[in-house]
Formats: structure tokens, sequence, C-alpha cells
């Protein structure tokens, strides 16, 4: 089994995240800042010491940074928390469904909330302008992602942030694509990160994070116990407890901060160096095959993945010849409507090849003598 699917999750996990897991199940079992017993105490340091490993990763103040389940429910905390009644946002035409969605359903709500979309183009230049011009008087935020899921195309966030910074209006970043690969921190000018922990973090499945600079006031979606001021019946402003209603995945936590411990110890710049070599020797043997087609390009201004099919084959039909050869990709649309309309591709959809930092390029070179048998067929 060759697993080319890390743009929806990684996989395997390191051997320490996995580990780690299993320990913070074995002993910490108890619910943390819930009671003063020293069990309690315990998981609640180690979960502190996980937080504060998320903070350093994104240059944040440890309390401001908020376990999530996943991006998906950090972006809609993000979105539906700073949105008010004839507000207006803007986004980009590369948006994953976690960002679509939820200002699509604020636009339905008939309280005036609307968005509009930045086209995003091969020039930074063009592209910023482009987001600066869809700028209102009533503009609350731009929430965009860091990297396509579909093309992983890199949009230019650093100068989004800046434009952001300067017109006073808050950035919201998607960073399920760009975190763990691409440098991302709050001293870049964004205002609040959204990042899936199971992906470039390489932590569990049902983690992600919200990490804010404080700049911001965010309502919140659900309230509830946090183990602080309990007998206030209001929600708490502080955070992290403001968005940690009820007991969070605390073995899932503690493992995505031995996740980021791995990305440290193998540094960030040599993961995407391995990962993006990887997807520019595959694109430059796949140009070459007949009847592959590849979408997007791939040059330094993209994360490592890229998106292809075979003439004649739907995505999902290509997806299911390469597992039955032991080559495990995404084929489909990758909850990105917005993408796919841009690429042209509503009625195939694609096929995603996104390798991690544990592929080789003999498994690469396996993968493309498949995908030149299919297409030769």
């Amino acid at each position: 089994m060759v697993y080319l699917d890390n743009a929806a999750t990684t996989y395997p996990k390191p051997p320490s995240v996995i580990g780690k897991n299993a320990y913070a199940l074995v002993n910490y079992g108890a619910n943390p800042g819930r009671a003063g017993h020293r069990l309690s105490m315990e998981t609640a340091e180690a979960v502190y010491k996980a937080r504060e490993i998320c903070g350093e990763f994104f240059g944040a103040k440890t309390e401001n940074v908020c376990f999530m389940l996943n991006c998906t429910e950090a972006l809609n905390t993000a979105i539906k928390g700073i949105a008010e009644d004839n507000c207006h946002f803007v986004t980009s035409d590369m948006e994953h469904n976690a960002v679509l969605r939820p200002l699509t359903a604020l636009s339905k709500e008939n309280r005036g909330i609307s968005f509009s979309t930045a086209e995003v183009n091969d020039s930074d230049d063009q592209t910023v302008e482009n987001f600066a011009r869809l700028i209102k008087p009533n503009t609350k935020a731009i929430v965009c992602t860091s990297a396509s899921n579909v093309t992983g195309r890199i949009l230019p966030y650093k100068r989004i942030a800046e434009l952001c910074n300067k017109r006073g209006i808050c950035f919201i970043l998607d960073a399920a694509q760009g975190a763990g690969v691409l440098p991302i921190s709050l001293s870049n000018g964004i205002n609040i990160i959204c990042a899936a922990g199971h992906k470039g973090l390489y932590g569990p499945m049902g983690t992600g994070l919200m990490i804010t600079d404080g700049k911001y006031r965010l309502k919140t979606l659900i309230e509830g116990g946090t183990g602080s001021a309990s007998t206030d019946p209001v929600q708490p402003e502080f955070l992290p407890d403001r968005f940690e209603s009820g007991t969070i995945n605390t073995a899932g936590a503690i493992a995505l901060g031995e996740g980021i411990a791995f990305v440290n110890e193998k540094r960030m710049s040599a993961v995407y160096e391995h990962e993006w070599q990887l997807c520019n020797y595959a694109c430059n043997v796949m140009r070459k095959i007949e009847g592959v087609i590849l979408y997007g390009g791939f040059s330094r201004n993209n994360a490592p993945l890229f998106s292809f099919n075979i003439r004649g084959r739907g995505s999902e039909e290509t997806a299911s010849v390469l597992s039955d050869n032991g080559y495990y990709l995404r084929g489909g649309f990758h909850c990105a409507y917005l993408a796919h309309k841009k690429l042209g591709t509503l009625e195939t959809g694609t096929v995603r090849f996104a390798p991690s930092v544990f592929t080789t390029k003999g498994e690469v070179n396996g993968f493309l003598r498949t995908v030149k048998r299919i297409a030769e067929k």
C-alpha cells in the first residue's frame, strides 16, 4: 500500500504521536481543569504543555490557542463569531466548502450579510489587487485559504494580511493545507488562524486549532461547562475557555502537541522541500505521459499537492483503478466547489496527489508507472 492522500489526512502518523496518544489515554484519564484531584491536575498540565507547543509554533500566546474538533469547526467559529448584521466578507475563488458554506449560510439569514469572491490568478500582485477592489465600507473580514486543496496554489496570504491591517478589517486564514509546510504565524499580521490537526501537523483526526491574536471579539457558537466561572450563567469572555465548552479531545490535543514537536524536529522547511520535490518530479514525468491532464501548473507558488485526470476516465474511476494497484489517492471534488468551477472540472472532478514526509521517490516511481499503464489503456 502506498498512501498518497495526505492532503485529506496524513498517514501514517509518526510513532511518537501514536505513542503519546496511547499514553494519554492510559495516563491522563481525568477531565482537565474540572477537579482538584491529582489526576485532573496532571491531565490539565499535559494539555497546557500541548497548548504551549501550538502557541509557539504559530507565534501566539498560549491562552489564545483554542482546541477544536477540526479546521471546519474553527472556521465556522471564526466566521460566524465575527459576523454582524449588514456586514460584508471577501473570500477567494479557490476556497474549500468549510469557508464557502458558512458564508453562504450567513448570506441566507436575512441579516443583510453578503460576501464577494476574489479571483486568484498566476500573479500575486493582481490577486492582491482583486481582493482590495472588493473591500467595501462594511467589510468585516477577509477569509481565505493559505493554499488550495485542489491545485496547491499558495495565496499571497502575508500580503493579504497587510492589506487587512491597513484597512482595519479582520483577516481569517484557513491554514488546513498550509500548516506544517508553510511559514504561518500571527506575526505575519494574521488575526485568526484556523488549522487542521490531522494534516500537516501530523496529529490525530478529531483535532483542530483556532488561534487568535485577541484583537477581535468573537461571538460563541455553543456555550456550556468550561471548568471555570461555574457560578456565572454567562459564558466566560477569556480564552481559551470561551471556545472550549465541554470536554475537549484531551488525548488528541496532547498528541497534536507531539505532532507539532515532530514537525519542529524534522524542520518545516525540510518537510516542505521533500514533499515539493516529489510533486515537482511527478509533475515533470506526468507531463510526458499522453492522456494525462494536469491542473493549475506546479511551481514554487504551490504547496506540495496537485490534481490530474486521465483523458476518457472519470476521476473516481481513475482513483479506483489506482487503489486496486495499491496506490491510495482521492478522486472527486475534494469539498471544493469553487475551485472545480474555476478549473472547469465540475463534471469530472480530479485525482489529487499529495505525498507526506514519509513518502519515498521509489513509491512515486511505482505510482508513475501505474499511471502510465492506465493512460495507455
